[in-house]
């Protein structure tokens, strides 16, 4: 195969691997099917490949839909307070600003990485639950990439397998990002939160190139995911057009662009309650 057709077959397969993730997403909010076990078998075994604990992220998602854009509760990329940047290690608040800025789509890997192998942080049956599945993925991955190196290679690892993940959590940290924020979408302290307003209002429907869409079971479309996460899928599309003809203007939209991602990467930085978002630079200006 010429080489300068890989970075397509790249990002073909992340974003295939997307869309495993988005059936499994399903599985996550029992919407994929009637059986809790059907659910979990399915969850289980789309999430192996991405080497993603499934109940660990079942269990922390499912938290964000139950605060979405409640300060300092929601766990989906909530921006960091002034107050709490200016007291954080050095290191951290370099790599907020990459996350925060153009390396973005590095945020899921991050997301992955620190929240979803620690059962220690979970309690009871959760707790059982979250162990499970990491050493499940953990034990997969122990068999797989041995054998996927000894097989085709150091490389042949990188490029079957490294680089369309990557690719895919690009797809990860681009679709929750863009979900939740924007200059004016607020997130507000628990005793101003509305859980009716955060969902219908706080979230964002953004439009894609079709084919990513298409490979990605339309999660794009996301208002009606966070009305309702009993809604599959497959049907997000009719509720959308159905929340459309109730609420009209009211609902966000956009497009997916360079200049939609250099918006929310140049100002979408640090949070307070007077102006929403503050950019890096605007914060250094008032020191």
């Amino acid at each position: 195969m010429p080489w300068f057709l890989l970075p397509v077959l790249w990002i073909f397969t992340g974003t295939a691997l997307t869309g495993f993730f988005v059936i499994g997403h399903d599985c996550g909010h029992r919407s994929f099917s009637n059986r809790l076990w059907v659910n979990d078998l399915v969850g289980h075994v789309l999430f192996l490949p991405l080497i993603y604990p499934f109940h660990s992220w079942r269990i922390q998602h499912n938290y964000h839909h139950t605060h979405t854009n409640k300060l300092e509760e929601d766990n989906a990329w909530q921006p960091f307070k002034p107050e709490f940047y200016s007291n954080i290690a050095g290191w951290k608040r370099g790599f907020y600003h990459l996350i925060r800025g153009r390396f973005w789509w590095i945020g899921s890997i991050a997301h992955w990485a620190l929240l979803h192998f620690n059962w220690n942080s979970f309690e009871g049956k959760q707790k059982s639950q979250v162990k499970f599945s990491a050493l499940l993925v953990l034990g997969f991955a122990a068999i797989a990439f041995p054998l996927l190196i000894a097989t085709t290679g150091v490389w042949g690892f990188v490029k079957f397998w490294l680089l369309p993940w990557i690719v895919y959590h690009f797809w990860m940290s681009t679709f929750t990002i863009v979900h939740h924020t924007a200059p004016d979408i607020p997130f507000l302290p628990e005793p101003e939160w509305d859980a009716a307003q955060a969902q219908l209002f706080g979230s964002v429907h953004c439009d894609y190139p079709r084919w990513v869409e298409f490979l990605c079971h339309d999660i794009n479309v996301h208002v009606p995911h966070h009305v309702s996460t009993a809604i599959p899928s497959y049907n997000l599309r009719l509720a959308h057009s159905s929340l459309k003809e109730n609420w009209g203007e009211q609902i966000r939209e956009c497009h997916f662009s360079w200049s939609l991602m250099k918006q929310i990467t140049d100002r979408c930085h640090l949070y307070n309650m007077d102006e929403y978002y503050q950019s890096f630079k605007d914060y250094r200006a008032q020191l």
